[in-house]
């Protein structure tokens, strides 16, 4: 499974590139079924690899001045605050065994898991809907500051409690909040992706030891699979791929809840 696991990882830097998202919502999965590491674990992980790939990403990005420096910011600052806080005081004050059903037991790793499988399904539905994308006329439109200010707490919260970077949460925001091109919003989205994740991996760790090692081997891999997205992304057509990777999330995540719950 190891060598699945190694083999998937590319995949995450891939989706990274291509769509500016997805990266997290393979990382995780792979992390917990092909490396059979925990699941509380493998949410900080997924924050290092995704965080780390995202960064490398973003930098082709800017070289082609694809990045929105002010909206970053205005988007990061309360996306970390909200990271810090949830990795802080809402993950730890999560008990082992959550609550039962008759027999069934609800532990941290299986709700973790089932939370981030909703996620995925509610983020297939975004990538297979087709949005009308703002074009270079429209980037001028009033921007919306104050939905992107509350989308960022709220992908904080979602990145420090599932490890989550949230692209596919942010670049609607971008596109339909701030009408900015697709193009840029991808660039910027990496950028924020990054804070939050790195962020938030080097929050989660008071007494727990990492894998330097298996992480940066992971890392390493996925970050392959971004410079291969990220130089094809400019051939390739981000509206046909985003409906055809929404289905693929969809699969995964109705396949996770099943096997959580089904053990």
């Amino acid at each position: 499974m190891e060598i699945a696991g190694y083999f998937s990882s590319i995949f995450i830097g891939l989706s990274l590139g291509l769509i500016g998202g997805g990266g997290s919502i393979l990382t995780v999965p792979v992390l917990v079924y092909l490396f059979s590491i925990d699941a509380v674990l493998a949410t900080a992980y997924s924050l290092f690899v995704v965080g780390t790939t995202s960064a490398i990403g973003s930098i082709s990005y800017f070289r082609k001045g694809l990045i929105t420096v002010r909206t970053a910011m205005i988007f990061g600052i309360p996306s970390i605050a909200a990271v810090f806080f949830t990795r802080r005081y809402v993950v730890p004050a999560i008990p082992q065994e959550v609550f039962s059903i008759g027999d069934f037991i609800v532990t941290r790793s299986i709700m973790l898991m089932v939370l981030f499988a909703v996620l995925m399904i509610v983020a297939s539905y975004s990538m297979i809907r087709q949005r009308k994308l703002a074009g270079p006329e429209e980037e001028n439109a009033e921007p919306n500051y104050l939905q992107v200010f509350i989308q960022g707490l709220l992908v904080g919260f979602v990145t420090g409690l599932v490890g989550a970077g949230g692209g596919f949460l942010i670049i609607p925001v971008l596109v339909n909040g701030l009408k900015m091109p697709i193009k840029k919003a991808i660039g910027t989205s990496l950028v924020i992706i990054a804070l939050n994740s790195l962020f938030g991996f080097f929050t989660s760790f008071g007494n727990s030891l990492v894998d330097w090692a298996f992480l940066l081997r992971v890392t390493l891999i996925a970050m392959a699979g971004v410079f291969i997205g990220t130089s094809i992304s400019g051939r390739m057509d981000g509206k046909k791929l985003k409906p055809a990777f929404g289905w693929f999330v969809l699969v995964m995540g109705v396949y996770i809840i099943i096997k959580e719950i089904c053990k």
